[in-house]
Formats: C-alpha cells, structure tokens, sequence
C-alpha cells in the first residue's frame, strides 16, 4: 500500500488553546478547521482500505485461477500453460511480498477481523537446537530486596540459516518470584526482524539473496521478504542519505528485464545507481552505492532521485539528466568511460588543409 497516503493527511493536533478564553468566530474557525482536517483523514483512510480489497480480491483471484489451471495441467504436459502458470504464480508472490512490506507494525496496529490467521507447527525435531537463555537481570527482588526463586519459562524457537544446514534457536526466558512480596520477574522477549515470524536474520538473508540475487523462486516466503523489506527501510534511507550527501557522484541506469503477469512476455524496467567513492581523490570515507528502481527511463526519475543531492554528477549523454544540469545545482561532469583509453575525440577541429582532423591515437 502507498504510504504516501498517510503523508498526505495533516496530523489533529492533541494540543487545544484554552476554549474559554476564544470568541464566538474564532472557536467556530477551529471547529471548522478540526473538521477539516478529520474529513481529509477519513478519505484517505477510505482509499486505503479500498486498495487493500482491490488487492486482496486478485490475490484470492489469482489463487483459484493458479488452482484451476494447475488442475487442467493434470495428466498432460503444456509448456504454454506451464509459463502461465509461472507468469501467475509471480504475479501473486509481488502481490502478496507488496502486502507484507505495506503492514504497520504489529505492536501498533490495530487488531482486525479480517486478518488471515494461519497455523503453524513446530519446527522439524531432527534439527541442531542452540539455546539461548534470558534471564533477569536482578538477583534479588528490586522490590523488597528478597531471594528469588524460580517459577518457570517461556520457551519459543527461531528457524536460522547457517550456510549448508539449518539450525534451531531456542529462546529460554526463565520466571523468577520474590519469595518476600511475589513479584514476578522476567526479561522480555528479545526483537525479531520480522514480528511474529520464526525466521532469523540469517535464514532472511540468504532468503533475499536467492530469491533477487541467484533468481530462485520464493512465492511461499512472500510474508517473508515483505517483512524483511519493511525491516530494511530505515537502514535503506541511512545509506541513500550518505550516498547523496557526497559532493560528486557516479549515475548510471541499467536495463532489468521484468516478467509481465499474463502474457509470459518481458518489459524493460531500469536499475538506477548512485556511486559515491572519492577514494581516488584521497578521501577516508567508505565507498555506497545506493539502487533505485524504476518501470521505465523517464527523465522525472533521475530528478526524484536527485531532488536533494548539490554537487557534481558524472554521467552518460542520457538527456534525462539534462534537466538537473540546467538548474544549476548538479554540475555536470562528462564520462569518457564509453571511448577506448587511446582515442580521444576531438569535435569540430579543422586542420589547415580543412579537412577535420584524425582522432589521436586511431589508425591512418
């Protein structure tokens, strides 16, 4: 879901001036304008939820249709309904991964009915189990001061990925009671990086990089990389903030083929990079790059990118990037990276004769 919408709507201030001491006029201007204001949420809120029934209807859609085309597939072979079926099963795993990086929080969002509620089992016995113990910090009641004793645990488990195997972690969280005025003491549970999820940071790691960088199927993790992407924003908006902090940078588009969902065909998207490495110049600072997908190689997408970087850009003859440049603000620096290292060009240079001159370094 967009998240722009709730950027959109002005905050109703918690704080309101002393009524007692407003006019007539001046509080029916308040009024009016807290209406406002509530109106203005409750239509944004109201085209949320519109999308998100849109999107929840073609995801049921979308299963039962894969369900349907699964089942004619039985007992014959169809390499065209196969590709269907491969064209709607990643149509269904973007809808559902866009779904799980769009949730709020779990500890802030409010309980709904209509959440999907699934089972799950425990994990597999013939794992390797690790156990990690959390117990209070006190050893004696900060209370009172009076001996603990113990009282029980919780114990839940985490799936981690070590490269070539799986492994169990087990969260052991001990119950102690003050024997003197029976408090109870117990350290909370420790964060996970996706909330009410059993995989740990490693198992979501090599998750992502099958699945974006060896190009792995993953449409039952979908819940899975969305959360992960929900988790990696803020670390996403440090690092683009460094790389568009440098007083030069390297800009560069790439074409990425993108499966279009239906008609098993590809359209072309573009991975936009941002390098900021001065290395060469003697700077200490640590190299970035900073990635920025987009559907197509429109110029207002350099410009969105770049709307906060000042400074000297070194880039290709992309015309898209023509409009910063005539700002003022971005400098442009020419690369010369597509030449041969022993030719340069040099336009519109005559010899005496009036004949344009040879490139240096070329042949005859």
């Amino acid at each position: 879901m967009d998240h722009d919408i709730f950027q959109r709507v002005t905050p109703v201030s918690a704080d309101l001036p002393d009524l007692n001491t407003l006019d007539s006029e001046t509080l029916k201007a308040l009024v009016l304008e807290k209406h406002a204001v509530i109106i203005q949420q409750n239509a944004a809120l109201l085209e949320q939820q519109e999308a998100i029934t849109s999107r929840n209807h073609e995801i049921e859609n979308l299963k039962l249709l894969i369900l349907k085309l699964k089942r004619m597939k039985f007992g014959r072979s169809s390499e065209k309904l196969d590709r269907q079926i491969e064209q709607l099963e990643l149509r269904l795993e973007d809808l559902e991964t866009a779904e799980a990086a769009s949730e709020p929080a779990p500890s802030t969002a409010p309980p709904s009915s209509n959440r999907r509620k699934g089972t799950r089992g425990p994990l597999a016995s013939h794992l390797p189990r690790e156990t990690e113990t959390h117990a209070p910090k006190h050893n004696v009641c900060p209370d009172c001061g009076g001996a603990l004793s113990a009282l029980g645990e919780d114990v839940s488990e985490i799936l981690e990925y070590v490269p070539a195997h799986f492994k169990v972690i087990r969260i052991v969280r001990p119950k102690c009671s003050c024997q003197r005025c029976n408090r109870i003491l117990q350290e909370p549970a420790p964060n996970r990086p996706v909330e009410r999820s059993m995989a740990g940071p490693g198992l979501l790691a090599h998750v992502l990089v099958s699945k974006y960088g060896d190009h792995l199927p993953r449409s039952t993790l979908a819940n899975w990389v969305g959360g992960a992407a929900r988790t990696l924003e803020p670390v996403m908006e440090v690092l683009r903030r460094y790389v568009l902090d440098a007083g030069k940078l390297h800009g560069d588009d790439i074409p990425v083929p993108v499966l279009s969902p239906g008609d098993g065909k590809t359209k072309t998207g573009r991975l936009w990079t941002y390098v900021r490495d001065d290395r060469p110049g003697g700077s200490a600072e640590p190299p970035a790059v900073w990635f920025a997908y987009s559907p197509d190689r429109k110029a207002e997408h350099p410009a969105n990118h770049l709307r906060d970087f000042r400074g000297v850009l070194q880039a290709d003859g992309y015309a898209g990037f023509n409009r910063l440049y005539e700002q003022g603000r971005i400098v442009e620096a020419a690369c010369w990276a597509h030449y041969p290292e022993t030719r340069i060009i040099w336009s519109g240079c005559l010899n005496a004769s009036g004949e344009a001159a040879r490139d240096v370094g070329g042949s005859g």
